[in-house]
């Protein structure tokens, strides 16, 4: 029985984590969401992804600590895309929803927070208890105090306090709460939103808002009037940036090709 399951319908591709019995995440599982992740990066047919865990009572508890119990150690390598296959994909320039549908803790907040949108069952819940294993959550210390108050995010880190549902929301952590029951579907129906637009804006908005974290503002934006990002060159030189000028002129839904 494979951990990682995948579907397609259309544009749209699902990874769901489904391994009993608690969707923790070994370097074996890691590897598979690795090679996932990067089919769907490298193929042009799709473009929004959806990652949530099989079940109802867990989204993913993060790193299996029993195969830690069993040697694998935390610096092991997890294949393409880092842990979970995700956090460190390199040039993942699609849009990414996380149907969060219940617990969501450790390496599994972390991949959550890999994605760009983050929905969640109103049962969910969200900790980062690594401290008290006595180990660091290493992605979430970089990720979690750019997303949320400060303050909140440290004491998330230092003290491995549960939030629940309401109280990400309050926060800024995810997007929004839906009833478990219809959480897949208000995921799908986001994703065929975000698939049906520009392919070409899409990836050029990921690709910048990705590099320019680590930039100054007039720095980031001399690279993109010098059209020095990949995606904002190939854009500005489209038949979809013309398509759609024409369609506002014509008062028409716009056809987007992705070229």
């Amino acid at each position: 029985m494979t951990p990682v399951k995948t579907a397609v319908d259309g544009c749209v591709f699902e990874v769901t984590l489904d391994r009993p019995r608690a969707n923790a995440i070994d370097i074996s599982t890691s590897r598979i969401m690795g090679e996932a992740f990067r089919d769907f990066r490298d193929n042009p047919d799709l473009r929004v992804a959806i990652v949530t865990g099989a079940g109802e009572k867990f989204f993913c508890p993060g790193w299996d600590l029993k195969g830690a119990a069993d040697g694998e150690a935390v610096d092991s390598d997890y294949g393409v895309g880092g842990f979970g296959g995700l956090q460190e994909l390199r040039g993942l320039n699609k849009p990414v929803i996380a149907a969060v549908n219940g617990i969501c803790c450790g390496g599994g907040l972390e991949l959550a927070l890999s994605a760009d949108i983050i929905l969640a069952a109103d049962h969910a819940t969200f900790a980062l208890p690594e401290i008290r294993s006595g180990t660091i959550a290493d992605a979430a210390s970089v990720k979690l105090p750019k997303r949320i108050p400060y303050h909140i995010a440290m004491e998330m880190l230092l003290t491995g306090r549960w939030i629940d549902a309401g109280e990400a929301s309050r926060w800024g952590m995810i997007n929004g709460i839906w009833p478990a029951s219809a959480l897949m579907e208000k995921a799908r129906e986001m994703a065929r939103d975000l698939a049906s637009g520009p392919p070409l804006v899409l990836a050029a908005i990921k690709e910048i808002v990705r590099e320019a974290e680590a930039m100054s503002f007039q720095d980031a934006m001399n690279r993109i009037t010098r059209r020095q990002f990949e995606t904002v060159d190939r854009l500005y030189s489209s038949e979809d940036q013309l398509e759609g000028a024409r369609a506002f002129a014509e008062k028409r839904d716009p056809v987007w090709k992705g070229r």
